[in-house]
């Protein structure tokens, strides 16, 4: 008996050290995770900079300064750029490693290493869209200017320094989660870096659903539900902007739509409201006399924080702002002579091709009369618990074919992306870094090519801002729609000359401003179009520039943190002109009162902000009921009118026949009719909202701002963030994203600069640095930017000191 017992433990005991120790798909191994010499207890109210020695980087040339302020925002100071890179590499990593290395496995279509086959479609995707082929050729491009490329290598350097001097228990606290361990950094990180940057920001498309829906509606029909401008939109260069230039001829030919077999989508789309703001004003416009600057860049908000704030000084340049966790230099902010911000230029710069193959081998396609070959790749995944999977990319002259149709290979479209384009960001940023007027500036973002921003400018005398990238010689209405990929009738015909992109410097209106709108007023003479346009920030924006005189710091901060939606505006008088309150009760008819008495602001203790998002919502939906009902039956992608088309029609054409709803066969209803029924309906949800609940529908609690980790880590993750705004306003919060910098720079004889982000500098969720800002930011308020010119131990907002030696 003792020996069966004994048997039985050791088998109990080896069972357990086994289960301890490996990994069962979702947990980590959890003897090594929960040991207290190996494990999270490591990460736990962990300090984020070592304080005790100095520290011995072997590749630097010379002596270098990190100095960390109460926010922990280091200050580096180094006799060379080389070096300064080199460490910026460094204490980025220190703070960012897990962030910076999840981000680039997943613009290189390696998330499944890491999480498994859930994510290997995204990976697949990420692989046919020429993710990793992109960042190979600006990778080759930027070795072009060595003086340059060697600060990217100076930047990996000191990332791996820091990376090689951990040991596993100092691992961040996710790589523990995952059960993997980070791996070399190299230059071509931080091109895949950039490359995300490309995907999220100018990747938004709609040829197939476009092509789709004109199918389905017939070309009149589609004219009527999709204009292609928005008539009261405030375009970025005012429409009194001459264009003195002689434009290259484009081939006016109307582009050849092939018909389609009813498609889904090709590619997951970015969500509505990535977007951004921008704006300076001259020294006649402010109070001081001086020009400000304004930036305030949306995009999908997540933990750790998109952005990592620093100081970078040397002999040649002091500057000061956001970088991205992953890239040497400073992507948005000031040096001391000038100040830049960006936001994203709507253009489509990404198209796609039917192609008509030869057999269904893949191996050649038509063009021009001729068959050319396509290259083909295999690319490998290995996928954690399943091995590795293969999969055939191939690729055209036009680009890679990312979408293949495993049932009928005449589906099959080549894709083709200004992102492919080899490109030199970098030294763009490299170069605005160290700019000290407008010509440098100018100069600088001439190489700038994707994904396309329009930069704002201001130093000392002179504001200007370019809408700036390579933009494709398109004609009218190519890439609005699938194309034919069988002749050259199909090429882009070149590209805009950069001279010719749309610019203003100095206007007499005393202001330059951006928030994703139109680049300019129609007459402009080349074609452009674009899937994600802003209809209504940049209007207001341009609106309270142009109303004030003599503003001020506190100013702009209010206009960032503006919460007036002109969308709200456009349209809620007219829906409530529609009500008839004899239908209503007493209760609802309270409701009603709080929109008829609502200012249009989406304040956070406000109720009436839900009601509107939702009733509009319900109107919406009801509108284009046939756009839902096809799409459902068929399984078609389609496009669906704007929120301002939506607006115009219940405004100046009530009785358009796509307000008669499809469901009630022996009725005609108008916007009336359609009006009652969706606040009837949302008024009902409001109140099961309230139920659910258990508390009142206030904007703060409807909207539900969160910001999400990385990995998807709930407890790492910032849920009910209390805020208002709204994506149509300034202040664009939604429930997923929003303004991720907030930035107001004052071009004084001293700078005067003053910012927030949500989150906090460290990337560790057991420090007090994780998420400090973002009650600041929540609230609209924002921190004085410590900007130094010398090294000063002895400043009071001064806390610690890393000093590196070779």
């Amino acid at each position: 008996m003792r020996a069966v017992k004994f048997i039985l433990m050791l088998l109990f005991t080896v069972g357990l050290t086994y289960m301890l120790n490996n990994r069962f798909a979702p947990l980590p191994p959890m003897g090594k995770f929960l040991s207290p010499f190996f494990g999270f207890w490591q990460n736990a109210d962990k300090i984020d900079i070592s304080y005790a020695q100095d520290i011995q980087l072997a590749s630097l040339s010379g002596s270098v300064e990190v100095q960390y302020d109460d926010r922990l925002i280091p200050h580096i100071f180094a006799e060379n750029n080389r070096d300064a890179m080199l460490v910026q590499g460094y204490v980025t990593a220190q703070h960012r490693l897990w962030q910076m290395e999840f981000q680039t496995h997943n613009a290189a279509g390696r998330l499944s290493e890491l999480i498994g086959e859930r994510v290997l479609e995204r990976d697949k995707e990420t692989r046919r869209m020429g993710m990793v082929w992109a960042a190979q050729q600006s990778l080759e491009e930027w070795k072009k200017t060595p003086e340059y490329y060697d600060l990217v290598e100076a930047y990996a350097e000191g990332v791996n320094a820091y990376i090689e001097s951990l040991s596993p228990k100092e691992y961040p606290i996710e790589y523990k989660l995952l059960d993997y361990a980070p791996e070399k950094w190299t230059p071509l990180k931080t091109a895949l870096l950039l490359k995300q940057m490309s995907r999220t920001l100018a990747s938004k498309e709609f040829d197939l659903e476009n092509t789709n829906t004109l199918q389905w509606l017939g070309e009149e029909t589609f004219r009527d539900l999709f204009p292609e401008a928005f008539p009261k939109q405030s375009p970025i260069i005012p429409s009194e902007r001459k264009w003195n230039f002689k434009p290259v001829k484009v081939p006016d030919s109307k582009p050849v739509i092939p018909n389609t077999d009813k498609l889904s989508s090709i590619f997951q789309k970015m969500p509505e409201g990535i977007g951004s703001n921008n704006w300076a004003i001259s020294g006649d416009k402010s109070a001081s006399g001086h020009p400000i600057l304004c930036n305030d860049p949306h995009l999908p908000l997540s933990m750790p924080s998109i952005w990592y704030e620093i100081q970078i000084h040397t002999p040649h340049l002091n500057i000061y702002g956001v970088s991205l966790p992953g890239s040497p230099g400073v992507i948005i902010g000031f040096n001391e002579h000038i100040a830049w911000g960006v936001t994203n230029v709507g253009h489509d710069v990404s198209d796609w091709y039917l192609l008509d193959w030869k057999d269904g081998q893949r191996g050649e396609y038509k063009y021009e009369g001729k068959y050319l070959k396509t290259k083909k790749v295999i690319e490998e995944f290995k996928v954690r618990n399943l091995g590795t999977i293969l999969d055939t990319v191939y690729y055209t002259h036009f680009g890679s074919v990312a979408y293949t149709d495993e049932n009928d290979a005449s589906n099959d479209m080549a894709y083709r992306w200004m992102a492919h384009e080899r490109s030199n960001e970098l030294a763009a940023f490299f170069n605005l870094n160290k700019a000290k007027n407008y010509d440098d500036y100018a100069d600088a973002i001439g190489v700038y090519s994707c994904p396309a921003q329009n930069f704002v400018f201001a130093d000392r005398q002179d504001i200007a801002l370019w809408v700036q990238g390579k933009f494709p010689l398109k004609r009218k209405e190519q890439g609005r729609f699938l194309q034919k990929a069988d002749g050259a009738d199909s090429q882009w015909a070149g590209f805009i000359p950069r001279e010719h992109n749309p610019h203003i410097k100095n206007p007499e209106r005393g202001f330059v401003s951006s928030a994703n709108q139109h680049s300019t007023a129609p007459d402009y003479p080349y074609y452009y179009s674009g899937a994600s346009f802003g209809d209504y920030r940049g209007r207001r924006i341009n609106q309270v520039l142009a109303e004030k005189e003599k503003m001020t710091i506190k100013d702009m901060m209010a206009l960032q943190n503006d919460n007036y939606s002109l969308q709200a505006a456009d349209c809620l008088p007219f829906l409530l002109q529609y009500v008839d309150k004899s239908t209503l009760s007493k209760e609802d008819l309270e409701q009603v009162e709080l929109l008829e008495d609502w200012d249009y602001i989406f304040d956070q203790d406000k109720i009436a902000p839900s009601l509107f998002k939702i009733w509009f919502k319900k109107f919406y939906t009801i509108t284009w009921d046939e756009f839902y009902t096809y799409a459902r039956k068929s399984g078609t992608a389609l496009s669906y009118p704007d929120y301002w088309r939506t607006i115009d029609f219940l405004e100046n054409q009530p009785e358009h026949p796509f307000f008669d709803i499809a469901q009630t066969a022996n009725e005609k209803e108008t916007a009336r009719e359609v009006a009652n029924a969706s606040l009837k309906a949302a008024l009902k949800a409001a109140k099961d909202w309230e139920t659910d609940n258990e508390k009142p529908i206030k904007w703060q609690s409807y909207l539900n701002t969160s910001i999400q980790h990385l990995a998807r880590i709930p407890d790492f993750s910032l849920n009910g963030v209390q805020t208002g705004g709204d994506q149509y306003a300034p202040n664009a919060n939604s429930s997923w994203g929003g303004p991720s910098w907030r930035m107001v720079v004052e071009m004084g004889n001293e700078i005067d600069a003053y910012g927030v982000y949500p989150g906090g500098q460290s990337g560790n969720p057991g420090s007090p640095y994780y998420d400090n800002f973002t009650k600041f930011w929540a609230t609209g308020q924002y921190y004085p930017l410590l900007f130094m010119k010398t090294p000063n131990n002895e400043h009071k907002r001064i806390i610690t000191t890393q000093k590196m030696k070779p």
